[in-house]
């Protein structure tokens, strides 16, 4: 169980360390649970001026207020990595303290940092091919599919706006589930 304690050393340790600190892999569904229990506490109607009641809310707003600080310290490493990577390489120590999600957001970020890289040295050596790709908004969610050359897309999120190829994106705009980006 995660106390507010807890919260507060990992957010510090970030705070104070240019490396992405390692934490532990159940931490962001620890932190759920913990806010849920300090929230389930400071709505109780019982004694509105109890010392407890007040205690806890202002506990869970500095949780909160700690946590977003904390993910938003990760973000910012995380692009610096993405940077570094899409130059050098990365270090296996920075990609292990990573979360899964925050995995993905390396991975999503390094697809699109490549894919910038081969469009501006098409660009440069004076092939501008015809543009294979087409910038779409999802409507709705749609699960993951095979890709014209077998490669896994998706899954997509309502909402979510994704860059692919123009075949595929004419199916899944005739088809209602996606619209051309900025129509």
């Amino acid at each position: 169980m995660i106390t507010y304690n807890d919260i507060y050393e990992a957010s510090k340790k970030e705070r104070y360390s240019e490396q992405l600190q390692q934490l532990p892999k159940n931490f962001v569904n620890e932190v759920a649970n913990y806010l849920n229990e300090k929230r389930e506490i400071s709505s109780k109607d019982n004694d509105l001026f109890s010392d407890v009641i007040v205690k806890t809310k202002k506990q869970l707003e500095n949780a909160i207020t700690l946590f977003k600080e904390l993910i938003l310290r990760r973000k910012k490493k995380i692009l610096n990595l993405v940077l570094v990577a899409s130059e050098t390489g990365i270090s296996k120590q920075d990609f292990e303290n990573m979360l899964p999600f925050e995995k993905t957001l390396f991975e999503e970020l390094m697809k699109s940092i490549d894919l910038s890289e081969k469009t501006l040295n098409d660009m440069l050596n004076g092939s501008q091919q015809e543009q294979k790709n087409e910038l779409i908004v999802f409507r709705e969610f749609v699960e993951e599919f095979v890709g014209l050359e077998g490669e896994k897309m998706g899954a997509y999120e309502k909402g979510q706006i994704a860059n692919i190829p123009k075949e595929i994106a004419k199916i899944l705009i005739d088809s209602g589930k996606a619209e051309l980006a900025g129509d």
